[in-house]
């Protein structure tokens, strides 16, 4: 039998809830939800302990609603530093074993196994020794899917929870994936999955039996890279521990402390965000050439819009000025809103040309550019909040603490 990568994927159960209980031993065992801050409104569970999960608390959950569907739940403030610190850890257990591992946020990593004779029996053994020795050295449990696509090894991770290893092999995936509602695939959210029940797609199987050009023709390429997960012929690698993925978007968002009623309001929470927007695209020498922002009512109903500029852009201030005007242009105003993002997209690097014309006044724009630059050396020396506009200086309706910059999952396959 020829030897071949096996790929593993591991999940630590319950992440946040884990490393709480760990830190502190009187809360094993109990109702306990990691959630942020009611004050701030940014109170919803971010996970929660299974005895918790038992009684109905979800992830995402509001603070409130929790409360109702468990009136002894113990609710815990997030503590980031320690989990990276664990996360860190845990990955250098990884590194034992793999060179090629790839995050997927601060608990799930891809773990690429090189010269394996077989799946079920060299892969599931390596990652059972990894299971062990993660419980052993940490106190924590991990789920680890075993399978020949990083897709499949996902889905086995999800599948046995917690403290367990799924195989999904070449063998085996019909009779163990396919049975799967087409949800469980990742990339597939709602939206996805009610453009495909309109087709009598309900599972993984049906998916992956799905004619391919059905499936382009009314979800594009996307559409084709689901099916292509579907039936075990994706076969993108576990990028190497060093690898840096290419941004493709930086972006800024927040939950107001209050519900915006005004233009104005909106006006100045998008000026805000943009400060921080700008900011990034100078630390990572980009441009943006256009601008998307996102929109959640009081009834947490959520919009998203884009537009291209005319110029690329690092200026905070351009960046909201488009932000604001295409909020004006697209949002009606049923609801109040409760939180916005607002983000530089479609990037390019600083140093790249730009075509300019005589409609617009680039000695301005320049002089623009080097203000923004002076502002963010004194930011750099002074702190944050040295200098700002002054609409900003008082009354603005967003948390006063700013949160900590936490690893995303990877856009894998954006």
């Amino acid at each position: 039998m020829r030897n071949e990568s096996v790929i593993l994927h591991s999940d630590l159960n319950c992440y946040y809830a884990s490393v709480e209980m760990n830190e502190n031993p009187e809360l094993r065992g109990k109702k306990i939800a990691v959630c942020g801050s009611t004050k701030n409104r940014h109170g919803i569970v971010l996970t929660a302990s299974y005895p918790a999960k038992r009684c109905g608390v979800k992830t995402g959950m509001a603070n409130w609603q929790a409360q109702q569907v468990c009136p002894d739940l113990i609710m815990v403030d997030p503590h980031y530093d320690l989990y990276l610190h664990y996360s860190k850890i845990v990955r250098s257990i990884y590194r034992r074993y793999a060179n090629d591992i790839e995050p997927f946020g601060m608990d799930e990593n891809w773990i690429a196994i090189h010269g394996c004779k077989d799946v079920a029996t060299d892969g599931y053994n390596i990652a059972e020794e990894i299971r062990q020795t993660v419980k052993e050295e940490t106190g924590l449990t991990v789920s680890i899917g075993v399978s020949f696509t990083k897709i499949f090894a996902k889905l086995g991770s999800d599948m046995k929870k917690p403290d367990a290893v799924t195989v999904v092999s070449r063998e085996n995936y019909r009779d163990t994936a396919w049975k799967l509602p087409v949800s469980d695939l990742l990339y597939v959210g709602p939206a996805t999955t009610r453009k495909l029940l309109k087709y009598n797609i309900h599972t993984i199987g049906d998916l992956a039996n799905a004619d391919p050009n059905l499936i382009f023709r009314n979800l594009g390429k996307n559409g084709a890279m689901l099916w292509n997960f579907a039936n075990g012929t994706d076969y993108s690698p576990v990028m190497p521990q060093d690898y840096v993925s290419p941004i493709k978007t930086i972006g800024h968002g927040t939950t107001c402390v209050r519900d915006l009623d005004t233009n104005y309001e909106v006006w100045l929470v998008l000026l805000e965000l943009a400060q921080d927007v700008g900011h990034r695209l100078r630390m990572h020498e980009s441009t943006a050439k256009g601008v998307e922002i996102a929109v959640r009512d009081k009834d947490l109903g959520w919009y998203m819009w884009q537009m291209p500029l005319p110029y690329p852009t690092q200026s905070p201030f351009e960046i909201a000025q488009a932000g604001y005007a295409l909020f004006r242009q697209q949002y009606m105003w049923e609801k109040p809103i409760r939180s916005l993002t607002i983000r530089g997209i479609k990037l390019i690097s600083a140093s790249a040309s730009v075509q300019t014309d005589i409609f617009n006044d680039f000695n301005l724009r320049e002089k623009r550019r080097k203000l923004d630059d002076a502002i963010d050396e004194l930011r750099e020396r002074f702190g944050y909040r040295a200098i700002f506009p002054a609409c900003l200086k008082d009354g603005l309706p967003v948390a006063k603490d700013r949160c900590e910059t936490v690893p995303m999952p990877s856009p894998m396959y954006r």
